[in-house]
């Protein structure tokens, strides 16, 4: 039994109400005034956290904090306590989400007079589970943590600016690149998160059962930690390579990893079909493991660390059943035409106890094309829709169509991130604007108190390709796998693309879209910081309580605004 993934707190003396969603290794704490707006004297939320097993609470801690009474900004980091949060959600990302057992979040409202002394108010807690399961034993969905471009990488990982000690600087080097950074393993497990966690236990309970076939389908492979688990496969291991353009040029990781598996003893073939074999997946049917493990991570260092991706992993015969048919289907023909008259080009149930879950795969006809009813679908949204999507800004055609006619309605709410050519980011606001997060401005100077940060090299940095739709609703959906949902996705490119019709997964998908649209968000933030402000080492600051006239509070916009309001009701109701 899957626990609670939605909780509130319970304390009516409480001056706000608290709800938190449960994410994957992480939680979305939304909040809301119970009664009309906040006093003036109101600036923000002290958030702290106990973990599983521990007795005591630790505060969050903020970069930003309030300016001195000189204007001048300390640029330490404070704990919420004394710096809190002026919004009225917040994501928290722990350390050590796969601990067993519950999170206890408290949260406490504070308060500032006329004199700069703080106060606080009535508190809310409540309590989750974060670990890794999403439902044990049946369905696991995981991310990688896609933030090389943030304050958290530069902290903790970065050497003089560097991430070549972490990172190949070139893909076709990655197989024989060594790490030399002093806390390789720990950095590494820390960028891969969850969704590298989840590929290397499926090889190593691969390995483990020595009765299991594994067949796999890669687009791109070249992490040597992913090989190396191949090769001790040996004959056991049956596996398709995509060889379009240059994935199937001499050098490329790709045909050097090939050529190895071959030498194995692993049966090896490489393909393209109208275009890409772009699937990323792996089943392991044997006597103890029966699992499948799909998603939008590529087998690659780029996957693994700089990109921001998901992986689920699926148990149980049927899945086994359904995705290896898939492979056969694969494995015995590169005709689009004849993949596409297959039962696996039709939507197949996956047979996981109590989750609405199905696949399909790609190439398909014009007599079985999914495109146009997953556009019709996100037409449909109701309340909310948040998306996911690399390469949209540059895939013209339905769904884009659909996505474009849903944010400018108005009426439904709309986060959405797109990687942009030239490896910019587009960020889809619920007031219908389109906002652009150009390369310059993930990287370089950024205003105090934040380092500059890392890029990670060139290249996609969102690799996600998920739609959620209604994520409040019971009819709650998720589109996700390596689909980019565009019409060479659809007809020409090998591809996996499951339909999830569960709220649980529902909320863990709209959590990680909001983790990353506030992160990239907040870079439009720190790159429109004036020049000026930057060179006189000022930068940017919680607010005070208003003492002047025409002052406002810092959280007016959030009730006067119709977007933020939506936004504050949304996550909070």
């Amino acid at each position: 039994m899957a626990a609670a993934f939605q909780v509130r707190g319970s304390n009516a003396a409480a001056l706000f109400t608290l709800k938190i969603h449960r994410g994957e290794g992480m939680a979305l704490l939304a909040t809301n005034w119970r009664r009309g707006p906040p006093p003036p004297d109101f600036v923000g939320f002290a958030i702290e956290y106990r973990r599983p097993g521990a007795q005591r609470f630790v505060a969050l801690r903020n970069r930003l904090g309030f300016p001195g009474a000189d204007g001048s900004v300390s640029f330490e980091q404070l704990s919420t306590k004394l710096s809190p949060i002026q919004y009225f959600r917040w994501i928290h990302f722990p350390f050590n989400a796969e601990l067993p057992g519950e999170f206890t979040y408290r949260v406490t409202p504070v308060f500032m007079d006329a004199r700069d002394k703080l106060s606080e108010g009535a508190v809310q807690e409540a309590a989750l589970e974060l670990r890794r399961e999403t439902y044990p034993g049946r369905l696991n969905l995981g991310f990688t943590r896609g933030f090389v471009s943030s304050q958290a990488f530069v902290d903790r990982w970065a050497v003089d600016g560097r991430v070549d000690t972490l990172l190949p600087p070139r893909a076709d080097q990655g197989l024989d690149f060594v790490p030399t950074h002093a806390k390789a393993m720990q950095a590494l497990d820390w960028m891969g998160f969850e969704a590298r966690r989840l590929i290397l236990a499926l090889l190593d309970d691969a390995l483990a059962d020595t009765t299991a076939q594994v067949r796999m389908v890669a687009y791109d492979l070249n992490a040597p930690e992913i090989v190396r688990r191949l090769l001790a496969l040996s004959t056991r291991l049956q596996l398709i390579v995509d060889d379009d353009g240059a994935h199937g040029q001499p050098g490329s990781g790709e045909t050097r990893a090939a050529a190895r598996l071959a030498a194995a003893g692993a049966q090896v073939k490489r393909q393209h079909l109208g275009a890409l074999q772009h699937n990323k997946f792996i089943v392991v049917d044997g006597s103890k493991v029966k699992q499948v493990l799909c998603g939008s991570t590529n087998f690659s260092w780029r996957g693994l660390y700089v990109q921001a991706n998901n992986a689920l992993l699926l148990t149980g015969r049927q899945p086994v059943r359904v995705f290896g048919a898939a492979f056969e289907a694969y494995w015995a023909s590169d005709s689009v035409a004849d993949f596409a008259a297959g039962a696996s080009a039709q939507w197949q149930p996956l047979g996981l106890a109590d989750i609405d879950a199905q696949v399909s795969f790609s190439p398909r006809s014009a007599g079985n094309a999914a495109l146009a009813g997953i556009a019709q679908d996100i037409r449909n949204t109701r309340s909310s829709l948040f998306y996911s999507l690399a390469f949209l800004a540059q895939t013209p055609g339905l769904v884009r169509d659909a996505i474009g006619e849903v944010t400018r309605d108005g009426s439904r709410f709309v986060h959405g991130m797109a990687d942009r050519e030239l490896g910019g980011i587009l960020l889809a606001t619920p007031d219908g604007n389109l906002a652009p997060v150009s390369p310059a401005a993930l990287v370089g100077k950024v205003p105090p108190p934040f380092k500059a940060e890392l890029i990670g090299g060139s290249g996609v940095r969102l690799h996600h390709k998920f739609v959620v739709i209604d994520f409040d609703k019971p009819q709650a959906r998720v589109y996700i796998g390596s689909y980019n949902f565009s019409e060479a996705a659809d007809r020409s490119n090998g591809e996996n693309l499951l339909l999830l019709r569960n709220r649980r997964v529902a909320v863990a998908c709209m959590v990680e879209a909001l983790r990353l649209f506030d992160h990239y968000r907040f870079r439009i933030k720190q790159a429109a910081a004036p020049r000026s402000t930057r060179a006189a080492g000022a930068g940017l600051t919680l607010r005070k309580p208003p003492r002047q006239p025409g002052e406002t509070a810092w959280w007016a916009k959030h009730y006067s605004d119709v977007h933020r309001i939506r936004d504050r009701l949304l996550f909070s109701a």
